[in-house]
């Protein structure tokens, strides 16, 4: 696996939950090939910085957490991670899958 920035891992996100509306924590990571040890500061950031918006429901005992993209964090997404990677491709490796 290769190294991806994280400027693409951030486009990644946002782009997931706009597709998806909404995704529990483990379906976030995985639709987005990350892993939830490493990438939980990233998560944490973009909430912190109102990209993304952190729910969390419980169900018995348990405790999940969803994320779903916040309006702030579209209109970053499209006014400056899309041009970002206009000007600066990321490796084919990492390519969305046609």
């Amino acid at each position: 696996m290769s190294y991806r920035d994280r400027i693409y891992i951030v486009k990644d996100i946002i782009l997931k939950l706009v597709e998806y509306g909404e995704l529990n924590q483990t379906a976030l990571v995985s639709f987005c090939g990350l892993n939830l040890k490493k990438h939980k500061p990233i998560l944490d950031d973009l909430e912190f910085k109102g990209l993304l918006q952190r729910s969390e429901r419980s169900s018995g005992k348990r405790t999940f957490t969803f994320y779903s993209a916040t309006a702030w964090g579209i209109e970053f997404c499209g006014t400056i991670l899309e041009p970002y990677e206009k000007m600066f491709p990321r490796s084919r490796h990492f390519t969305q899958q046609e």
